[in-house]
């Protein structure tokens, strides 16, 4: 695909909104889990499902993509709303885990082709991708008190890089953005899940010599 494709390429609406809506649901949920206010599980929501995509459209220097959409609020309020009507029992277990993984890579994805529609640059188009999918999530984990996801070992911008690249490298190669897109999203969510299915963690760092010494 030729930048000046790429330039003039216009992304579908209902997918920010997907994504949007994901990343809201799983912000509402974390503040459920904390027994918070509607005020409260609003405004995650809304920290979570814009706070990406906003920092993405600062470094690009265009207007945050929610001001100008008329349902990307209504949206975040649905959201915040179904988690707090909805029995708690509804979104035991690994739900938020999963909505984060699917928010994740629908996110990394539209975040590299906005970059890219936008005349950015492949590699840098694929680094604000992974901005796009994991600051959301990281805002909501420290608003929460709890360690962000990105201070851990199990595989999550690992997955979002694998959707990012994959979406870069596809349009790059002139193939048809859709299924490119479809591609690049469902291999970083598989890959996430994965890493919740079978608990896979990449290595840290363990270097012996470079230790700390023990308190005498």
């Amino acid at each position: 695909m030729t930048s000046t494709t790429i330039a003039t390429l216009t992304l579908p609406p209902a997918l920010d909104l997907a994504g949007v809506a994901v990343f809201a649901l799983s912000g509402a949920l974390q503040a459920a889990r904390m027994r918070q206010t509607i005020v409260t599980m609003g405004f995650f929501a809304l920290v979570t499902g814009v706070g990406g995509g906003s920092v993405r459209d600062v470094l690009l220097g265009v207007p945050a993509f929610w001001l100008h959409d008329p349902w990307i609020a209504p949206a975040i309020l649905a959201m915040a709303l179904l988690a707090w009507f909805t029995p708690h029992r509804w979104w035991d277990g690994q739900l938020l885990e999963w909505l984060d993984a699917a928010g994740l890579a629908v996110f990394s994805v539209l975040g590299t082709a906005k970059a890219l529609s936008l005349g950015a640059a492949p590699v840098p188009a694929a680094i604000l991708g992974i901005v796009t999918g994991c600051v959301g999530g990281i805002i909501r984990d420290v608003l929460a008190g709890v360690p962000s996801i990105v201070m851990r070992p199990e595989i999550y911008v690992t997955a979002a890089a694998l959707s990012a690249a994959l979406c870069a490298a596809g349009m790059a190669l002139n193939i048809n953005p859709p299924l490119v897109w479809g591609v690049a999203g469902l291999a970083g969510f598989l890959l996430r899940g994965a890493a919740l299915r079978w608990g896979l963690n990449l290595p840290a760092y363990s270097r012996s010599g470079n230790q700390p010494p023990e308190p005498s």
